[in-house]
Order: structure tokens, then C-alpha cells, then sequence
């Protein structure tokens, strides 16, 4: 990784918009007409410290620095991870308990969570293309705090208690929150 100066480091708050994937370039078959990192970060040297799958939006951490790197994007350190959950339906609280509890997965039982039901977020902008909606299934919203990492955690733990995700997003790693920032904005840090 690269150094600048006296040990200053950079760090990017980018807000990944829906569909683009978390890595800088797309060597997949696929690659034709799929954004990247690149189509929205032109800071040289910096590599994402984590993931968060395309079809998920929100907070997404960059940096030049291994160890933070590091720090943010591996589960042994336990950074939380806040998300904002749209869901299928209203959840009751003994679904929000079982959340709380721990899942069990097919890879095994989810760390506790923090999960509680919530207005949806201020300030949310519109996701292009927009959520499917059914007039005869309501939704809602949940924060949910992980910290830990599994494949597509978030979304397995709401469907395994009855509510699929509609939307997620990712509202803050650690102590670093989304803010105001808009899709596909972002905010350089020197740390």
C-alpha cells in the first residue's frame, strides 16, 4: 500500500450505489455495461476494506492503509456494522427476538444482532430501479447491527424469520457513518 508524507493514510466514505460491484475492475463474462469502483472513485492506490454486494447500497470503506484495512474488513476484529433493512411485511417482536438471538444458517448460527424496527431513514433517496412493490404485502424497516460478515448475512437472518429484504443499506462501519453523502458520492478522509 502506498504511504503518504509522515504516515498519514487516506480513507474514502464512498456510497455505493445499487448495482455496482465493490471492486475496481469486472474480469467476469458479464463485464460488459457492469459499474465498478472505478466509475465513481478516480483515487489511485486505495482498495476497498470489505465488501458489500451489488445489490446492496450505502456505506463502503476505501483505503491505502493494509492494517486498517484489515481492522475494518476482517471479522476477528468485530467492527459493527449498521444497516438499514427494508422488509416484507412488519415484523413482530418475536422475529426482532430471534434476530436478536442468533439465526441458524445452513452455514451455521449468526452472532446476536441488534435489531429493532425503525421509520425509514431521513433523507433516503430513491433506488434505481425501485424496490417491487405488493399492495397486498405492507413493509417496513429495521435497523440491524452485525458484526460479523457471512455471504449475504443480513438478507438470510430476515428471511429465515419471514421477512425477506426489499432493500439494504449500509449506514455505518464502526464510527464512520454514511451521513449525508449521496449515491455514488464520496468524502476523502487523510487519517
Amino acid at each position: 500500500m502506498r504511504r503518504f508524507g509522515t504516515g498519514a493514510h487516506v480513507l474514502i466514505l464512498f456510497n455505493k450505489p445499487f448495482n455496482v460491484l465493490s471492486q475496481f475492475t469486472d474480469r467476469s463474462l458479464k463485464a460488459s455495461g457492469r459499474e465498478t469502483l472505478s466509475h465513481y472513485v478516480p483515487v489511485p492506490h486505495v482498495y476497498p476494506a470489505g465488501r458489500l454486494d451489488r445489490d446492496s447500497e450505502g456505506l463502503l470503506l476505501l483505503t491505502d492503509d493494509g492494517k486498517l484495512q484489515a481492522q475494518i474488513a476482517d471479522p476477528k476484529h468485530k467492527m459493527a456494522k449498521t444497516y438499514w433493512v427494508q422488509l416484507e411485511g412488519a415484523p413482530q417482536e418475536d422475529a426482532l427476538q430471534s434476530l436478536r438471538r442468533g439465526v441458524r444458517l445452513k452455514d451455521g448460527l449468526t452472532q446476536p444482532a441488534k435489531a429493532r424496527l425503525i421509520e425509514e431513514p431521513m433523507g433516503l433517496w430513491p433506488r434505481n430501479p425501485p424496490i417491487r412493490v405488493r399492495k397486498s404485502v405492507p413493509d417496513s424497516w429495521i435497523e440491524m447491527v452485525i458484526r460479523e460478515g457471512k455471504n449475504r448475512q443480513i438478507r438470510r437472518m430476515t428471511a429465515a424469520v419471514g421477512h425477506p429484504c426489499l432493500r439494504l443499506i449500509r449506514a455505518q462501519i464502526g464510527d464512520w457513518r454514511l451521513g449525508d453523502l449521496m449515491p455514488g458520492d464520496y468524502k476523502k478522509l487523510i487519517v
